[in-house]
């Protein structure tokens, strides 16, 4: 196929791609990030009818990754067997049924032991969506697909607000608690949201019918190319994943992800607590004002995600939106109410977009025939920042009365991940990688780039 063409079909190809199937994974991800979030909202009326404490609340809220950890290894393993189409749907719909069960906890232990299941029910779904990514997407497409799908968390965190607080608010509607509405009308969206993904989502590239045989040629192609090229720099041996997790440049990984979770789920389940310390708010305001550092967030994400894409400098991101993180979070440690919801606006643009810029790191530094194990070691080792978190300033509230001492480490810990960056190669990384000085040009369109590829 003539260069200008095959560029030409890829891009087409990859445009459809980014159309069609990407929103679909960004509103499942809205869904997952909505239903393991909202108790959040929920943790005041929680401890009022049920005894939930802060401490209790903390390790509720934690649990969830304990159970993630353990089952998201197994998890993509099936997806492997079954294919992301019922394998994604199955996970969405089992989380959906979870969550919506909540509604029947009667204290500590119900509480614990839904956190455990819902856990368990969405292991697998952020490594699964990413080897999708990894196996239909070239590398240059993968930092705006990344983003476009984590925006869906986004959303959730902006929405879940002013979405959670009317439904709080049917308090004694057919019996039943605000909180419990909640958690039924939540859960049954997602439900619906995996019933629609099983008729959508297509597992293979030669499965669908939207793309031409000349897309499909073009995009197989072209990511064959890049496994060829990642096989030959790494060897094709398979590995476990005890052996994956000793590696050193994957452990580095997992650390620098660790803290980026611990940033993201501190403020997932405990800015609500923060927001309502402002003086003259009440559910409704808290609800909006937690939606801002998300917002914030959303736009840094595309912003950065799209110049990572173009440039391929995506270490000196990552380096940045970890001091910016830190930052934000130290600062809004020391300072009044409103000012620290202004600096954790700030912070969330650092955390919150890191992503998008770091898995396509991970996915060009990777052995191709061990890049689903190791993402699924990465996420689901360093996701325990999310039992960590919410589980740590849990016990510093309930000795403390205060968050501060909990937002000093926290920020703390982003400038040590900044500082572990430089640990990762530069050889590894995209912006390195077999590239010529003069074979990048900042600013060139992937099509282009493509384009010009034969020529060298």
């Amino acid at each position: 196929m003539n260069p200008d063409i095959r560029a030409a079909a890829v891009h087409s190809a990859a445009s459809k791609i980014l159309r069609r199937v990407v929103p679909v994974f960004a509103v499942m991800m809205m869904c997952n990030q909505l239903n393991r979030s909202n108790i959040g909202y929920a943790q005041d009326r929680l401890e009022a009818d049920l005894g939930i404490g802060a401490a209790a609340y903390g390790l509720g809220a934690g649990l969830f990754f304990i159970t993630y950890m353990l089952c998201e290894v197994p998890s993509n393993l099936l997806m492997a067997r079954f294919g992301a189409k019922i394998w994604l749907s199955r996970i969405c719909v089992s989380w959906g049924i979870v969550s919506a069960c909540t509604l029947f906890v009667q204290g500590p232990v119900s509480f614990y032991a839904l956190r455990f299941l819902l856990g368990a029910a969405e292991a697998g779904f952020v490594p699964a969506v990413l080897y999708y990514f990894s196996t239909w997407l070239p590398n240059d497409y993968r930092g705006r697909a990344n983003a476009r799908y984590a925006v869906g968390a986004l959303v959730a965190f902006s929405a879940s607000g002013p979405l959670s607080g009317p439904l709080l608010g049917m308090d004694g509607v057919l019996g039943l608690h605000g909180w419990q509405w909640m958690f039924l009308m939540e859960g049954l969206l997602s439900v619906g949201v995996g019933v629609f993904a099983f008729f959508w989502l297509d597992s293979r590239i030669e499965d669908v019918t939207w793309l031409n045989r000349h897309e499909k040629a073009a995009l197989t192609e072209a990511i064959a190319t890049e496994e060829k090229a990642a096989v030959e720099k790494y060897g094709d041996g398979r590995a476990s994943f005890l052996s994956v997790l000793r590696d050193p440049k994957i452990a580095l990984f997992v650390f620098i992800y660790f803290a980026t979770q611990m940033s993201i789920y501190a403020n997932t389940f405990w800015l609500p607590s923060i927001v309502g310390d402002i003086p003259g708010t009440n559910a409704v305001t808290v609800g909006l004002l937690s939606s801002l550092p998300w917002l914030c967030a959303m736009v840094a994400m595309f912003g950065l995600a799209r110049v990572g894409d173009r440039t391929g400098r995506r270490k000196p991101i990552l380096v940045g939106q970890l001091l910016v993180a830190g930052t934000g979070t130290l600062v809004a440690a020391l300072v009044s109410p409103w000012w620290a919801l202004v600096w954790l606006c700030v912070a969330a643009m650092g955390f919150k977009s890191i992503s998008p810029v770091f898995w396509p790191i991970v996915q060009r530094t990777v052995n191709p025939m061990t890049i689903g194990v190791a993402i699924a070691v990465i996420n689901s080792v360093a996701n325990l920042g999310g039992f960590v978190a919410p589980f740590g300033f849990g016990l510093v509230k309930e000795h403390t009365g205060s968050t501060q001492w909990a937002l000093i480490a926290l920020g703390c810990l982003s400038f040590v991940a900044a500082f572990a960056c430089l640990w990762v190669r530069d050889r590894d990384v995209a912006e390195q990688e077999d590239a010529a000085p003069e074979s990048r040009t900042e600013g060139i369109d992937p099509v282009q780039r493509d384009a010009a590829e034969p020529a060298r």
